[in-house]
C-alpha cells in the first residue's frame, strides 16, 4: 500500500479519494480548491470529515514559477504517488516529479485525441463515434505524458457533455483511476508513449468562440450545440439580433414537416420553426434538428416551444395556502444558500452559489412539501430567481404550468339530466385535430338510429403522424425518462381519478354510443375501467427481472440477470361491445410497462375513447403517449399492423379479423396478442342450486345484451332438470324490460349497430330452418333503434350452425345431456375451435374440479359466471387467441426481456 496525495476537486475527486482509502492506501494530504461562496468542495468536505490534512491553495505557481511555500507544504506530506483525479489547477513539475512513483492524471478523452481542457466538448463537436478516458503519467506537456490505462465507450447520437459524463466518464473513470493506482502498487503499470498520429489540441471552449456557424449540415450543427451544452453554450443572433443560447439538441427525421411559427435566424439556410416540441433548426443539407431550451442574454432560460409566448403571462396572485408554501420554500432556499443573508424575490439560485447537486436537492424538497408538483431539473434552470421559481411551482400546482391549452371542439348534448361534452376529432400528439382532407363519418345512437355527431375519419397519413408522435414520446419525451413510480402516480391520476370524477358523463356517452344500459355502463364499462387503471398503476415500480445461475468457465466467474423493458410504440385495436373497458384493459398494462399507445376504437363506438383522451390530456399525461384514431379497420387497423415503427399490436375482435392481423404482423415481425371469438360452454348438472343456475345462466347469455365475448354460447343442461330449467328461464326472460338504456328500469338495451342486428335476425332464422325449437324471442323489435328480443332455443343438435358459431347477442342455445355422462358432455363442450371461457354448476366439488380441469378454455367459472377481476388474467386458447389481458401476466404482453451476462 502507498502514501498518496490526492490533488483535484469535485464529486469525481471525492469518489476516487474514498475508493483509494477503501483499498488500504494512506492519503497523506488532499489538495483542492478554495471554498466557493463559503462552501467547501466535496473532496475537501470528505477529507476534513475523515481527519485527513486538507490544503486549499488558490494557485501553485505565479508567472510560471512554483510558489516555494506551497511546494514546501506539499513535500512535507511524504507522498509516494500523486493522483490527480479531476484537477483544474496548473501543478508545477517540482510537485509532479517529487514522489517516488511520480504523478498520474485522469483525462476525459482517448489521448492523444482531444488534448486540452475541453476534451469532452470536442469529442461531441467532431461527431466521434467512440469516446472514453485516459489515465496518463504527468509530464511538463500537461497531457502529453505516457499512457497508463484507457477505456472507451460508444458515443450515442444524442449524447451531451452531461449524459456521456454521467454514463461513462464519471463512474467508469473513478474505477479506472483506482485500477491504475493498483497497477502501480503491484509494479505492473505500463508507460506507453503517446503517438503523434491522431494527436489534436483544440482551444478551450469559451462563450466567444461558441458562436454557431449556420453554413453546415444538420448533424454538424447538432454536434456543435450538444458539444457546448451546458458550458459554455452554443449561441447565435436571432430575431432582431438578440443573442440566444441553444440547449438540448437532438436530430429529427421529420423536421421539414414541422408545424409552427417561423423564426428568422441570420445566416441560416431557412427560418427555424417554433413548434410545440421545441425549436426546429435546419442545416444547409435540408435536414433538421430540434432544440428544447433557449437562454437569453439576461440569463433567463425558457422552453424553446414558448419563444413567442415567453414573458406574456402576468404573475399569479398567491392564495393563503400558496403563500405558506412559498415561505416554506424560502426557508429551503436559505438552507441551501447558506452564504446568503436572506432570500429576496430577486435572489438568483445559481448566482447565490448553488451547484448542480443543489438542484437535485431542491427538486426533492419540493416533492416533500407538494407531492403533486413534479419538477424536473430543467424547471429550476429555467426559473432561477426565487420569484420565478415560486410562480412556476404555483402554476404547476394549479395545472397552469405553461402547457398549451387543450382546444376541444365539443359536441354538447343535454341528456340524462346532465350536459355531456364530447370530442369528435382525432387525438394525435396531445391535440384534437381533423383527419387528413377533413374526412368524417356519422356515429349512430342505437336507441333511435339517429346520428349523434360527425366524427373525424382517420387516413393513412394520420396513422403515420400518430405513430411518429408516439415514437418521439417514447424515445425522447418526458414519458420515456420518467421514473416508474412517477409514471404510476400519473396513470393513477390521469386515467383513474379523473375518469372517476367524470364517471356519470362517461357512462352516459357509453349508453348513447354503444347502447349499454346506463347502470351497467356506470358499474362495469366505466367502473371496471377505473379499477383497471388503478391496478396497473400500482405495478409500474414493481416490474423487475431475475438473476440466473449459468455454467461458469473457470477460472472466470459469471453473473447473468434479466431486465424487463418496454417494447416501444404499441398499437391497440378494440371492439364495440365494451368501448371504454377494452381500452382500459389493454392501455393500462401498456402504459404501466412504459410504452406509448396508438389506439383505434371500433368505428361505430369512438366517443368514450376520445373523451378518455381529453381527460388524460387535461390531467397531465405527456403529449404523444396516447393517440386515438377513429377509422376503418381496413385502413387504420391495416396500417397499424404493417407500420415498421409499431412494435406490438394488441387486438380484441373477431377470429376472422384476428387471423388477418396476425398475418400482417408476421410480415413486419411485431409482437401480437389476440383476444378473439368464443363459443363458451356452460354445463349445468342436476345437483346444482337451481335458482342460482337460472339466474347466472341468464346472466351468462344476456349480460350486456349478449354482446359479451365470454357469453355462454351453449348451455348443456342435464336431462333430469332440462325442462324445469327452460321453464324458469322463459319466465324470467318475459319479465325483462327492453327499452331506452338511460331508463334506470331497463334490463335490455338496443344492439350496438344495425349490421349486427341484421346478423342476429339471420342467425335465429338459420336455427329455425335447421330444426331447433324457438322457445321465445328471435325477432327484431318493431320500434326506432336496433332492438332484438332475448331469445331461447332448445333441442339444438351439435351439428347445427347455432351450436357451433357465436351469436354475439341475446340468444340462449340449450342442449340436454344424459345423466352420468360427464366425459361425453365434456367431449361435446370441447368440440369447438374456440376456447375463451366456460362454466360449470354443481354442488359436487370433486365433479366441479374434474370438469374445470378437462374444459379446454382460458377461463373456467364454477357456480358463477362473468366474474372477471382486474387481478385475474383473461385470455383464450385455440382460435379464441393467445396472450392475456388483466392481472400480472398482462404486463408481459407489453414488455421485452433482455439478458445481461457479466464475466468477472
Amino acid at each position: 500500500k502507498m502514501r498518496i496525495a490526492v490533488i483535484g476537486q469535485s464529486l469525481f475527486g471525492q469518489e476516487v479519494y474514498k475508493e483509494l482509502r477503501k483499498d488500504g492506501h494512506t492519503i497523506v494530504g488532499v489538495f483542492t480548491i478554495p471554498d466557493k461562496d463559503g462552501k467547501a468542495d466535496p473532496l475537501a468536505t470528505q477529507a476534513e470529515k475523515d481527519g485527513v490534512p486538507v490544503f486549499k491553495f488558490p494557485r501553485w505557481r505565479v508567472k510560471g514559477q512554483a510558489i516555494p511555500e506551497v511546494v514546501d507544504q506539499y513535500t512535507r506530506t511524504g507522498a509516494e504517488l500523486n493522483v490527480l483525479p479531476f484537477c483544474s489547477q496548473f501543478i508545477p513539475m517540482e510537485v509532479i516529479n517529487h514522489p517516488k512513483h511520480g504523478s498520474i492524471i485522469y483525462h476525459p478523452s482517448l489521448l492523444p485525441r482531444h488534448r486540452g481542457a475541453s476534451a469532452i466538448n470536442w469529442t461531441l463537436i467532431h461527431g466521434d463515434k467512440k469516446g472514453g478516458f485516459t489515465v496518463f503519467w504527468a509530464d511538463d506537456g500537461l497531457d502529453t505524458g505516457p499512457i497508463l490505462l484507457q477505456r472507451e465507450c460508444d458515443v450515442e447520437p444524442n449524447d451531451t457533455v452531461n449524459t456521456i459524463y454521467k454514463r461513462f466518464l464519471f463512474p467508469e473513470g473513478v474505477k479506472g483511476t483506482v485500477e491504475a493506482v493498483k497497477l502501480i502498487a503491484e509494479g505492473n503499470a505500463p508507460k506507453i508513449t503517446q503517438p503523434a498520429e491522431g494527436a489534436t489540441y483544440e482551444c478551450i471552449q469559451k462563450k466567444d468562440n461558441a458562436k454557431i456557424d449556420w453554413n453546415q449540415s444538420a448533424e454538424a450543427l447538432h454536434n456543435w450545440i450538444r458539444g457546448n451544452d451546458k458550458v459554455p453554450g452554443a449561441w447565435a443572433e436571432v430575431d432582431g439580433q438578440q443573442k440566444v443560447t441553444f440547449y438540448g439538441s437532438s436530430l429529427v427525421d421529420n423536421g421539414a414537416a414541422a408545424r409552427g411559427q417561423p423564426l428568422e435566424i441570420p445566416g441560416a439556410s431557412r427560418p427555424a420553426m417554433v413548434t410545440k416540441s421545441g425549436l426546429v433548426l435546419f442545416g444547409n443539407d435540408g435536414k433538421s434538428l430540434l432544440v428544447k431550451n433557449l437562454q437569453f442574454e439576461d440569463g433567463k432560460m425558457i422552453a424553446a416551444a414558448q419563444y413567442f409566448s415567453s414573458g406574456s403571462s402576468a404573475a399569479v396572485e398567491l392564495t393563503e395556502e400558496e403563500q405558506s408554501f412559498a415561505e416554506q420554500m424560502r426557508a429551503v432556499w436559505h438552507s441551501i444558500l447558506s452564504n446568503a443573508s436572506q432570500i429576496e424575490d430577486s435572489t438568483d439560485f445559481f448566482k447565490a452559489g448553488a451547484a448542480s447537486m443543489d438542484v437535485v436537492r431542491l427538486v426533492e424538497e419540493v416533492k416533500l412539501r407538494a407531492s403533486n408538483c413534479q419538477l424536473q431539473n430543467e424547471d429550476v434552470y429555467m426559473n432561477t430567481t426565487f420569484q420565478d421559481f415560486i410562480q412556476m411551482c404555483v402554476r404547476k400546482l394549479r395545472g397552469e404550468d405553461g402547457e398549451e391549452e387543450l382546444v376541444v371542439d365539443y359536441v354538447e348534448k343535454n341528456i340524462n339530466h346532465m350536459t355531456i361534452r364530447m370530442p369528435h376529432q382525432l387525438f394525435i400528439d396531445g391535440e384534437f385535430v381533423d383527419a387528413e382532407g377533413g374526412k368524417t363519418y356519422k356515429t349512430i345512437n342505437p336507441t333511435d338510429g339517429l346520428p349523434i355527431c360527425e366524427v373525424s375519419l382517420a387516413q393513412i397519413s394520420d396513422v403515420d403522424k400518430a405513430v411518429a408522435a408516439a415514437k418521439e414520446a417514447f424515445e425522447d419525451g418526458e414519458w420515456g425518462k420518467m421514473n416508474p413510480r412517477d409514471r404510476g402516480r400519473l396513470i393513477y391520476r390521469c386515467c383513474a381519478d379523473l375518469m372517476e370524477e367524470h364517471q356519470e358523463e362517461l357512462a352516459t356517452i357509453e349508453a348513447i354510443d354503444s347502447g349499454a344500459v346506463y347502470t351497467l355502463a356506470l358499474k362495469t364499462h366505466v367502473g371496471m375501467s377505473i379499477q383497471t387503471f388503478r391496478y396497473f398503476a400500482g405495478w409500474c415500480d414493481k416490474i423487475q427481472g431475475s438473476t440466473i445461475p449459468i455454467n461458469q468457465a473457470r477460472p472466470n466467474r459469471n453473473l447473468t440477470f434479466t431486465k424487463k423493458e418496454p417494447i416501444g410504440v404499441c398499437a391497440i385495436v378494440i371492439p364495440w361491445n365494451y368501448p371504454l373497458m377494452m381500452l382500459a384493459w389493454k392501455t393500462a398494462a401498456c402504459l404501466a410497462a412504459g410504452n406509448t399507445v396508438v389506439l383505434k376504437p371500433a368505428q361505430v363506438t369512438p366517443l368514450t375513447a376520445l373523451k378518455f383522451a381529453e381527460l388524460a390530456a387535461r390531467a397531465g399525461l405527456p403529449k404523444g403517449v396516447v393517440n386515438i384514431l377513429p377509422g376503418s379497420g381496413a385502413l387504420v387497423g391495416q396500417r397499424l399492423s404493417d407500420h415498421p415503427h409499431v412494435r406490438k399490436l394488441g387486438f380484441t375482435g373477431s377470429t376472422e379479423i384476428g387471423k388477418h392481423i396476425m398475418k400482417s404482423c408476421a410480415v413486419s415481425v411485431k409482437k401480437v396478442s389476440l383476444e378473439l371469438g368464443g363459443k363458451s360452454p356452460l354445463i349445468i348438472f342436476s345437483d346444482c342450486d337451481m335458482d342460482k343456475a337460472v339466474r347466472m345462466g341468464m346472466s351468462s347469455v344476456f349480460f350486456n345484451k349478449g354482446e359479451n365475448c365470454i357469453a355462454a354460447g351453449r348451455l348443456f343442461v342435464e336431462e333430469t332438470i332440462h325442462d324445469q330449467f327452460v321453464k324458469k328461464v322463459v319466465e324470467e326472460v318475459k319479465k325483462m324490460k327492453i327499452g331506452d338504456p338511460l331508463d334506470r328500469s331497463t334490463d335490455h338495451g338496443p344492439q350496438n349497430h344495425k349490421a349486427h342486428l341484421e346478423k342476429l335476425v339471420e342467425y335465429c332464422q338459420t336455427g329455425v330452418r335447421e330444426g331447433a325449437t324457438l322457445v321465445c324471442g328471435g325477432k327484431q323489435v318493431q320500434r326506432a333503434g336496433f332492438f332484438f328480443e332475448p331469445t331461447v332455443f332448445t333441442d339444438v343438435r351439435d351439428d347445427m350452425h347455432i351450436a357451433r358459431e357465436e351469436s354475439f347477442g341475446p340468444v340462449m342455445i340449450i342442449s340436454k345431456f344424459k345423466s352420468g355422462e360427464v366425459d361425453e358432455v365434456l367431449r361435446r363442450a370441447n368440440d369447438t375451435e374456440y376456447g375463451l371461457a366456460s362454466g360449470v354448476f354443481t354442488r359436487d366439488i370433486s365433479k366441479a374440479l374434474y370438469v374445470s380441469e378437462k374444459l379446454n378454455a382460458g377461463t373456467v367459472f364454477i357456480n358463477t359466471y362473468n366474474k372477471t377481476d382486474v387481478a385475474a388474467p383473461f385470455g383464450g386458447f385455440k382460435q379464441s387467441g393467445f396472450g392475456k389481458d388483466l392481472g400480472h401476466e398482462a404486463l408481459n404482453e407489453y414488455l421485452k426481456t433482455k439478458a445481461v451476462t457479466i464475466e468477472y
